[in-house]
């Protein structure tokens, strides 16, 4: 439910909430939303839906996802608490893959200068004023395609794990692809959960991404599942796709064997140099 909220609110050339409520037609029975949360409620989570069926919650009215979405939220996490994370790039630019929307990778001329991994002190030093500032879970990002061949940065990254997590707080990573092994690496060294987004649905994604396949994206997604490591995995709006898209990118996340933890959806930013940085929204 969430996550169908997320994308159908998110909407290339978004209207006012309040004009998209107004301009629906009113509804004669109960929406797919309503149903669906009422059953989300009485018999929790599901992993065996239909494109259809998510459709139908896609396009149900704004004020119900809003609605029977919050019902939902309620009735599973403590709503009244907020979780406050820190991101930080400990490795930014220089990356081999050629992502339409990314500014990071080395294919494009962006003005952004590839940098070496950050050393212990630099990283350790901001997840300390992070967990000063309120902070409960570190999470770091490198910009590699994958972490194979890295075994000297890999290590370092399992002792900033460590460190990190000998503070007290919670630890993310997203590093690219990996592999069985280094997933059972990071959850040994304590990783809390790993960020592997899918982007979009598997039709659209070669007109975004080339350099690896939707099949490379869920097999680590598979690795870190099966280490017993969180899963933060996602997309993004505003590429270009048509909405049957952002419905597949749902029906992927939603009938993987465990949901994911936390799904971020992202609206693009188009930066120049890359191949998107002429994309508009659409207003569909």
């Amino acid at each position: 439910m969430a996550m169908m909220l997320l994308a159908r609110n998110l909407r290339s050339g978004l209207r006012p909430p309040l004009a998209a409520a107004f301009s629906s037609a009113p509804a004669a029975s109960a929406s797919a939303a309503a149903a669906e949360a009422e059953r989300a409620i009485r018999d929790g989570p599901r992993n065996d839906w239909s494109r259809p069926e998510i459709q139908a919650v896609y396009d149900s009215p704004l004020l119900d996802l809003l609605f029977h979405g919050a019902q939902v939220h309620r009735n599973t996490h403590k709503f009244r608490e907020v979780q406050q994370c820190t991101l930080l790039s400990i490795k930014t630019g220089g990356c081999s893959e050629d992502c339409s929307y990314c500014p990071q990778s080395s294919r494009y001329d962006t003005g952004l200068k590839a940098q070496k991994l950050m050393n212990k002190d630099a990283v350790l030093e901001a997840a300390k004023k992070a967990k000063e500032a309120g902070s409960t879970r570190f999470c770091m990002g490198a910009a590699w395609r994958e972490t194979i061949g890295r075994k000297t940065n890999f290590n370092q990254i399992l002792e900033y794990v460590k460190e990190i997590r000998g503070m007290g707080m919670e630890v993310c990573c997203t590093l690219g692809m990996i592999e069985k092994q280094q997933a059972e690496e990071l959850k040994k060294a304590g990783l809390t959960a790993y960020n592997h987004n899918l982007d979009t649905s598997r039709e659209y994604y070669p007109n975004i991404i080339t350099t690896r396949s939707y099949d490379d994206r869920l097999q680590t997604l598979q690795h870190v599942r099966e280490a017993g490591i969180s899963i933060c995995s996602g997309g993004i709006i505003g590429l270009g796709e048509a909405e049957e898209d952002r419905v597949g990118l749902l029906h992927t996340l939603a009938t993987l064997p465990t949901h994911p933890e936390s799904v971020p959806i992202n609206a693009l930013v188009a930066v120049k140099g890359t191949p998107l940085e002429n994309q508009k929204r659409s207003g569909k």
